[in-house]
């Protein structure tokens, strides 16, 4: 636990699901209606250093999170990322997977999706 870290000292109102190693809340800044953060109970920056029973159940918790927003909010699509280290835009420091409704007609154009952090190499179907 960090005494710096907002999603260590998280209020326990703002869980809306939660298992042995992971919780999930509402991101607080929101991309679209729904956007939800996934979020292991043990401090720590990145994926990659999880051990293998902390990773399923952070993909159990995925899953139950995505049914929860299918039966709330209805979106036709998701995306699903995490920003591991500070080169790939992680601003809080500790592994948190964003699961991210998406509607149709929310952007003018999805294709590409994840691609766009890099927007000269996103819309490589029409070269």
């Amino acid at each position: 636990m960090s005494s710096f870290c907002p999603f260590c000292n998280l209020s326990g109102d703002r869980i809306i699901l939660s298992n042995e190693t992971a919780i999930t809340i509402r991101d607080g800044f929101p991309i679209s209606p729904g956007h939800t953060l996934i979020i292991s109970r043990r401090h720590i920056g990145s994926f990659f250093d999880l051990y293998l029973e902390e990773r399923q159940s952070l993909m159990l918790l995925l899953d139950e999170a995505k049914h929860l927003l299918d039966r709330e909010f209805k979106p036709e699509a998701y995306n699903i990322g995490i920003n591991d280290g500070l080169a790939a835009g992680q601003t809080v420091s500790h592994l948190h997977i964003h699961l991210i409704p998406r509607y149709q007609g929310d952007c003018k154009d999805p294709r590409g999706g994840v691609r766009w952090i890099f927007p000269d190499k996103a819309n490589y179907w029409s070269r």
